[in-house]
């Protein structure tokens, strides 16, 4: 089941037709994580989703407001009998009618919920290696920082890691600069500096990529800054780390031929339960 524009309907039914997010990937959309019936990070969540729709120039309906949008995502894991830990999707695209010009900018929406294993973040102690993606380059502008259904680049990068049997790749922008990886943003720490790009280098605003850098701005010893950085920069790295709403902190243990250190990224998971009370 999937509730669209507020009703709980089969996930059959026949909604992709004229569908404008299907035809020209103009849609938008957040990914959650629910715990015991609690949205994580909401406000970031609602506040992004309302600048996304902004920056494509879609009509924000009135009933839009954080708790509307809150109540249709809980109910939806409630119906579907999801009792402790959810992912949940929520896409909003233009409504039907036009071409590339459509004729309303009025939308819909449609949310998905499923479980997850386990309600806390946790430390992953598995080797993850990844490379850099360098087929196609991420654009340095603002679509490039909101979540559009246009994820071609991500979509062809893991179909990359896949063939090659790597666990991520990085992806860098038209500066040859590093910006993200496939599913998050990246943290890089060296010599007690923690760096991550800044938005204006064609990254994601993330939603925990947010939460890291208040956490590791608490911590003795480490000076946090959004910088530049470059792939060479990556092999004097003491520690990388991806960031994600759904995974939380991943460490990367292995870049090209360089191995790395897990200790700041296994003390920021800590930190994160710690901040959501789930340990």
């Amino acid at each position: 089941m999937v509730n669209f524009n507020g009703e709980i309907v089969s996930e059959d039914a026949n909604i992709l037709v004229q569908n404008r997010g299907f035809l020209y990937g103009d849609a938008v959309f957040e990914t959650l994580k629910i715990v015991n019936g609690k949205i994580l990070f909401l406000e970031d969540h609602y506040f992004r989703l309302m600048s996304s729709m902004r920056v494509v120039r879609m009509e924000i309906p009135m009933e839009f407001t954080m708790e509307y949008l809150e109540e249709q995502i809980l109910s939806l894991v409630k119906n579907n009998k999801i009792a402790s830990s959810a992912r949940a999707r929520i896409t909003v695209y233009r409504n039907d009618g036009g071409y590339y010009l459509p004729q309303s900018n009025t939308v819909s929406f449609l949310i998905h919920a499923v479980s997850l294993d386990d309600a806390a973040y946790f430390f992953s102690e598995n080797e993850y290696e990844v490379d850099l993606y360098k087929d196609f380059y991420i654009t340095k502008h603002l679509l490039s920082s909101i979540k559009t259904t246009n994820r071609l680049i991500n979509v062809t990068g893991s179909i990359y890691a896949s063939e090659n049997g790597l666990d991520n790749c990085i992806l860098i922008n038209d500066s040859k600069n590093v910006v993200e990886v496939l599913q998050g943003n990246i943290f890089m720490l060296k010599d007690n500096r923690l760096i991550t790009p800044p938005v204006s280098e064609g990254c994601l605003n993330g939603v925990m990529r947010k939460q890291i850098l208040a956490l590791a701005k608490k911590m003795n010893g480490i000076e946090v800054t959004e910088g530049v950085i470059s792939p060479f920069d990556l092999q004097k790295a003491d520690e990388l780390f991806v960031t994600n709403v759904i995974k939380g902190v991943q460490p990367i243990t292995k870049y090209r031929k360089k191995e790395f250190s897990t200790e700041v990224s296994k003390a920021l998971v800590v930190k994160l339960n710690e901040s959501l009370n789930l340990i």
